[in-house]
């Protein structure tokens, strides 16, 4: 585990957000959670309820269910406090595209709680030696339900909201303070916080005075989405075209509160980005149905300027268990490397990937995640 540099901002530090209020006693702490209780619909108002937790004051032995949570934990360097894991960290995938887990090989030899996603065990989980003081767990309305599961084990669940680094950036805030207060890694969630907040200021300072004019149009293409897709399969609000100032084709005609979206053939085609970016996690998919071989074979994507021009480039995967945080980031940098070769001379992307994967999961993941990837990501890919 490598030691942490020391990180603040100027602003004061926060134990507490509108997510959780806490109050700490001799032995326990009572733990007031405002969670979400039904997904809002678009441009609807949230439903909120809370539930009041005791927890002991001094948390050690946790599990976490749901996608991304251990992620979480990892990046709070918590991850020694687990005592179980859910299958697909036994499991895995046939290319695993997690960097928490690739630089926690460890976490394959812990007990089996439950399945992924969500879907916890309580028999498991009540028979776990040692257990588990409090079990966090997100998206809640995916899997065993929180308070039932609650109610069957006796043991506290604590439900985060994920969030993402674009529009759900306070979300994803709320989410590390709130493991961190219960952790006693105030310090550490803040820390994570702003690490990202340093790394997006960093990428925006280097580019944000360049004119609209002059910013080259991008499409991410088969972005992976509880599995690969094909070349439709985009992000209206990725991350690192908004981080360095790229025009996102998608953004321009579809809402940036989306994460996730499949669009036509056909507008590809009209759009006709000059940068194509893949993620890599398309490969994943039978020959012929990848988002490369498309592009390889399929005569109405060949017109695309992107593809004769040889502008396609491929970048590690987005998600994968939900959202990588730290491949994000990474995507980032390589993207500025390619649109705006002067503003990101001093970077070496992989060296700053590793960088990054060091600082959040406590040692490097990426130049073992391209080797199952044939080395396509962070490279060009030659498509004709």
């Amino acid at each position: 585990m490598c030691d942490r540099p020391r990180v603040f901002t100027g602003r004061a530090r926060k134990m507490l957000t509108m997510l959780a209020g806490v109050v700490f006693v001799a032995t326990a702490a009572v733990l007031v959670v405002r969670h979400e209780t039904a997904p809002a619909p678009e441009g609807g108002i949230r439903e909120w309820a809370d539930r009041t937790l005791e927890i002991p004051a001094r948390v050690d032995k946790v599990i976490c269910s749901g996608a991304g949570c251990l992620r979480l934990l990892t990046y709070l360097e918590a991850q020694d406090r687990i005592v179980a894991v859910d299958s697909i960290e036994r499991r895995g995938s046939p290319i695993d595209a997690r960097p928490y887990a690739i630089a926690n090989p460890q976490f394959k030899t812990y007990p089996v709680f439950g399945e992924f996603r969500g879907w916890d065990n309580a028999e498991l989980i009540a028979s776990l030696r040692p257990a588990p003081q409090v079990i966090f767990k997100t998206f809640a309305g995916r899997g065993q339900d929180p308070a039932l599961l609650q109610a069957k084990t006796g043991i506290p669940v604590i439900v985060l909201d994920y969030g993402n680094l674009t529009y759900g950036r306070e979300r994803l805030n709320g989410a590390l303070r709130l493991m961190g207060t219960v952790l006693g890694k105030s310090e550490g969630a803040e820390e994570v916080i702003a690490y990202f907040e340093a790394l997006e200021q960093d990428l925006m300072e280097r580019t944000r005075d360049i004119s609209r004019d002059r910013r080259p149009s991008c499409y991410i293409g088969g972005l992976g989405q509880s599995g690969p897709h094909g070349l439709r399969s985009t992000d209206p609000s990725f991350a690192p075209f908004l981080f360095t100032h790229a025009r996102n084709v998608a953004a321009e005609s579809l809402s940036d509160k989306l994460s996730h979206a499949t669009v036509a053939k056909e507008q590809i085609v009209m759009w006709d980005p000059e940068f194509i970016f893949l993620d890599v996690s398309t490969l994943r998919l039978k020959a012929g149905a990848n988002a490369l071989d498309e592009l390889r074979n399929d005569p109405v994507y060949q017109s695309l300027s992107a593809v004769r021009k040889g502008h396609v480039y491929g970048l590690f995967p987005s998600n994968s268990y939900d959202e990588n945080f730290d491949a994000i980031f990474a995507n980032a940098y390589y993207v500025g490397t390619v649109l705006y070769p002067g503003r990101f001379a001093d970077v070496d992307p992989l060296a700053k990937a590793e960088e990054i994967s060091s600082f959040l999961n406590g040692g490097p993941a990426f130049a073992t995640l391209n080797d199952e990837f044939g080395g396509l990501a962070f490279n060009r890919i030659k498509v004709r």
